[in-house]
């Protein structure tokens, strides 16, 4: 009768949750750090010098301008699509005073935000970061000069395309409720911006601008960062791809989640 050697099992998991833990510390501590060196270069005057203002314009008007143009055009259907049914649904019940109410909350203060968010990581900061980071050479380390002409403008165009997109994108939804709801006639306009500024009182309106605010900077640092520490020692290669995108959406679900009870509870 043969008898197998036991297999350490327990410490090889003891082992890869060990390196799982340094390398989530290790990432977040690394994005932290990558932070605080834009922020710094952003604040630096050095950065807005005539060139590297030509190459943050360039920027922000390459990755801002298309997006804004398929996102608005995108929001607005839906949003008249889903404005209509609330309209119908509210009618239906005989709820159409809360209907206005529940068009602004759903739409303005939770998913304009959030769709705006991921519109400008999927379609600019994630593709960006990633072919940023393979021109790059593994390892090297980014100078001072690097950091403000190329890190710095694509971090910016990232925060400031999900402002730009939330912000016009929420306007145009509120002109779309009122002309649904109203038609062409301005006298309704009194009690629509009365209900409306019920809805955006100063506490509901801190708290939309901090999630956009938080939005923006998820999506311009997190996929900027990994090109940053682009092969770095504590791992053969940092990528850019099912990682980074689970790590950026992963910080915009605990906002939205963190935004939802500021609102409601």
């Amino acid at each position: 009768m043969s008898v197998h050697p036991s297999h350490p099992i327990q410490p090889n998991i003891v082992r890869r949750l060990h390196r799982g833990a340094v390398a989530w510390i290790l990432d977040w501590w690394r994005l932290l750090n990558f932070s605080v060196l834009m922020l710094t270069v952003g604040v630096m005057p050095a950065t807005y010098r005539k060139d590297n203002r030509r190459i943050l314009a360039h920027h922000l008007v390459r990755d801002t301008v298309p997006n804004l143009v398929w996102f608005g055009v995108l929001s607005a259907l839906v949003s008249l699509v889903l404005i209509r049914i609330v309209v119908v649904t509210s009618q239906s019940y005989g709820l159409t005073r809360y209907a206005l109410d529940l068009v602004v909350r759903v739409l303005t203060l939770e998913l304009i935000p959030l769709t705006a968010a991921a519109f400008v990581a999927l379609r600019t900061t994630l593709p960006t970061g990633l072919e940023f980071s393979q021109s790059r050479k593994a390892g090297a380390a980014a100078t001072l000069d690097e950091l403000r002409s190329a890190f710095f403008p694509r971090v910016a165009t990232g925060i400031f395309a999900v402002w730009m997109l939330a912000a016009v994108s929420c306007v145009l939804t509120l002109v779309l409720a009122y002309l649904t709801l109203y038609g062409f006639t301005p006298y309704a306009l009194p009690g629509y911006t009365r209900v409306v500024g019920q809805v955006f009182n100063p506490a509901v309106a801190m708290i939309l601008a901090l999630k956009i605010i938080f939005f923006s900077l998820a999506v311009g640092l997190i996929p900027m960062a990994s090109s940053f520490y682009y092969g770095a020692s504590y791992r053969a290669k940092v990528t850019h791809g099912l990682s980074d995108m689970v790590r950026l959406f992963a910080v915009i679900l605990l906002i939205e989640v963190a935004s939802l009870m500021g609102n409601y509870y």
